[in-house]
């Protein structure tokens, strides 16, 4: 299986496991800057050269070597997952992606018909009821990721856990787990670590997310989406991703971590 997901600067400073929707346009972008000192032109999804991908073929030998050495800092970044769950309705359910369509192709207008899921009409920017579609959503995330009905789960919306976990199954091991959260403070402890050919200036640098402006706002906060049966649903697909990532989900309001990750615990329950 390898390291899917698995990014690394060429001077093989630094190792990172992709999650999606955790601020990871922005880490790739550092990453690279670190050994080019230039930002990538473009998203830095798309990059085939100045960065090590697991995806691209002739990287996936120098990376394994380099994970299984562990000798190379690695990391990944977690985010909580309430608000994880709602950027990527936002964004990838109710936007249009960057090449004018929706994502997905027939997945949406299936949202609509199976689920009565409203996305804001065909350009995503008319009125709709967030609050109600956002919830009907979740019926399906649950559905895709409990069931892989009526499709496998997609990976802006698959557990956290899942995604850090095959980078520990297959021989790595993390050095930190960062917070999107805390984003610049972990950040910064990975920069010193990794000893970058080029500074970056975490203040100063943009913010990279290929997402920003795709869909409608969030027009309420972040707990008015989540009644008793929605936080339900929660619990039953992102339990481990609270439980491990020390996320609060008692209050959806409180995007905060509660606590530091317990990498020991991370790697003891995500190994097995």
């Amino acid at each position: 299986m390898g390291f899917p997901g698995t990014w690394m600067t060429e001077s093989e400073s630094v190792v990172y496991r992709v999650v999606p929707k955790c601020a990871c346009s922005t880490i790739g972008q550092i990453m690279y800057f670190a050994d080019n000192g230039a930002f990538f032109d473009g998203d830095i999804h798309d990059a085939t050269s100045g960065l090590h991908k697991w995806a691209l073929e002739a990287s996936q030998p120098i990376i394994e070597q380099v994970v299984k050495a562990r000798k190379t800092y690695a990391f990944t970044c977690v985010r909580n997952p309430y608000t994880r769950i709602l950027s990527s309705f936002f964004d990838k359910v109710c936007g249009i992606q960057r090449n004018g369509k929706r994502y997905r192709g027939n997945m949406v207008p299936m949202l609509v018909q199976k689920y009565g899921v409203q996305v804001g009409g065909d350009d995503g920017k008319q009125e709709f009821d967030q609050i109600a579609s956002f919830r009907r959503f979740l019926l399906f995330v649950r559905d895709t990721i409990l069931f892989k009905k009526p499709m496998e789960p997609d990976i802006h919306w698959s557990a956290m856990a899942g995604h850090v976990s095959t980078f520990i199954v297959n021989g790595g091991r993390y050095n930190k787990i960062i917070f999107t959260e805390t984003f610049d403070e972990g950040m910064a402890e990975v920069l010193r670590k990794m000893k970058p050919k080029h500074a970056i200036d975490l203040k100063t640098i943009p913010r990279f997310n290929e997402s920003e402006g795709h869909g409608p706002k969030r027009a309420h906060p972040v707990e008015d989406y989540f009644d008793d049966l929605s936080r339900h649903l929660m619990w039953e697909i992102y339990k481990r991703d609270f439980q491990l990532f020390k996320y609060d989900f008692a209050n959806p309001a409180n995007k905060m971590p509660l606590a530091e990750v317990d990498l020991d615990e991370v790697h003891a329950k995500l190994g097995e």
